[in-house]
């Protein structure tokens, strides 16, 4: 087998979560000694208009990053042709740095690079596999975005082919898994290997030790906390009312850290609501996210019920790593309310269901012990199938595995 050549948008030193895992990955394979190269873009996720170097070597890792436009986020046209742009700009690169017998991994952001990757691959005669962190464009339809509602069919049809033309397909959890084999891709090509966090970089800090917990005067609060993105695929409005139902519990705070789309709008509900109980802070530095992670007694996650399958939330892991409770809104019959209920590290509650929220964060505030055991379940169960090396080792087994050596 050849090189190994990953494409997403977004690489080092960019710190968005597909990045960050992508990163991680890349550089443990490196030290492996193999031949790992990057098809990225020139961007920072928040900063369209950053100018990353266009080649560079980083980590043991070469790194490609190709001209797109740069319109940002914030405007559906303008991240179109910024999509469409790195389609072309990754296909130009993909045909020069491929060669026969090499790997191209294909992650998701933009939505549909695979198809993109798998016809330079034929081209080539290098191998493809797929690394899902979302299922598109069926996000984009349960989401209302019109435009891609219109052309769903055709891109669906697209999608599959990238997904049966590929030796191997990644995905992040069971449902997913389903999902994807419903698309008529064998099962056999198919992987589940969860996202990861890095469980010597984040870990459980008591409350006495932890200097944010200090700094933000939280010492003798129970702090329920939403730690990323506040992102248009997770429902604040029950947690939201939640907070509201609470506001005359002087001991228990709400924590938001991070942005994201939501970000404006749930701090001026909660402005115009008046909840004091609610404090934001922006997003930490990635070296003290075990810090800011355990600020909290309770972390929350959400994610709007129709989604599951779709999308798994990665925050999960970092909270577990951290030793942390977790308090997940959506489905609870999900992927990770499963695994809440499996090990007793948390609870889960459906969209609305205020009172459930509520009673769960009041048991654990007047429990501390109750409290504080689930999130040491929330470590060993990290421990035992979350970590790094886990993760890291499924990937080896991909990457090296006949499914895809067969092919190469």
């Amino acid at each position: 087998m050849g090189k190994t050549v990953f494409v997403n948008r977004y690489f080092f030193p960019d710190h968005s979560a597909t990045s960050q895992l992508l990163t991680d990955l890349a550089f443990a394979l490196a030290r492996d000694s193999e031949s790992i190269h990057i098809v990225t873009s020139r961007q920072r996720y928040d900063d369209a208009n950053a100018r990353l170097a266009a080649f560079e070597t980083t980590g043991g890792v070469t790194v490609h990053r190709v001209w797109t436009s740069t319109f940002g986020r914030h405007n559906l046209i303008g991240r179109a042709v910024d999509y469409a742009t790195f389609y072309l700009s990754a296909a130009w690169r993909l045909f020069f740095v491929l060669r026969r017998d090499d790997v191209v991994v294909a992650k998701t952001d933009p939505p549909l690079i695979s198809v993109v990757a798998v016809s330079v691959a034929w081209l080539r005669g290098a191998v493809l596999v797929n690394w899902l962190q979302d299922v598109f464009p069926e996000v984009g339809e349960v989401m209302g975005v019109r435009a891609v509602r219109v052309v769903a069919p055709v891109l669906r049809a697209l999608r599959n082919l990238s997904l049966r033309s590929a030796t191997h397909n990644v995905v992040l959890g069971e449902r997913m898994a389903v999902m994807v084999e419903r698309q008529n891709v064998a099962r056999s090509a198919i992987s589940v290997i969860h996202n990861w966090s890095d469980g010597d970089a984040i870990y459980p800090i008591v409350h006495n030790e932890n200097a944010l917990r200090i700094d933000w005067g939280l010492n003798g609060k129970f702090v329920v906390g939403y730690s990323g993105n506040m992102g248009r695929v997770h429902e604040f409005s029950t947690l939201l009312d939640a907070a509201q139902r609470l506001v005359g519990e002087t001991n228990i705070v709400f924590l938001f850290i991070g942005s994201g789309a939501q970000r404006a709008s749930i701090e001026n509900e909660a402005r115009q609501r008046g909840l004091a109980n609610i404090i934001f802070k922006p997003y930490q530095p990635r070296e003290r996210l075990a810090q800011s992670l355990t600020v909290a007694d309770i972390q929350v996650i959400s994610l709007r019920p129709e989604l599951e399958g779709l999308i798994v939330p990665s925050k999960f892991y970092g909270i577990a790593a951290a030793g942390r409770a977790t308090l997940y809104i959506g489905d609870p019959s999900g992927e990770i309310p499963n695994i809440l209920a499996a090990h007793r590290c948390g609870f889960s509650a459906r969209v609305g269901d205020v009172e459930a929220v509520v009673r769960s964060i009041i048991s654990l505030a007047h429990d501390h012990t109750a409290c504080e055991t689930m999130g040491r379940n929330a470590r060993v169960v990290f421990d035992q199938c979350y970590t790094q090396k886990m993760a890291f080792d499924s990937w080896r087994q991909v990457l090296h595995g006949p499914a895809v050596e067969s092919f190469a």
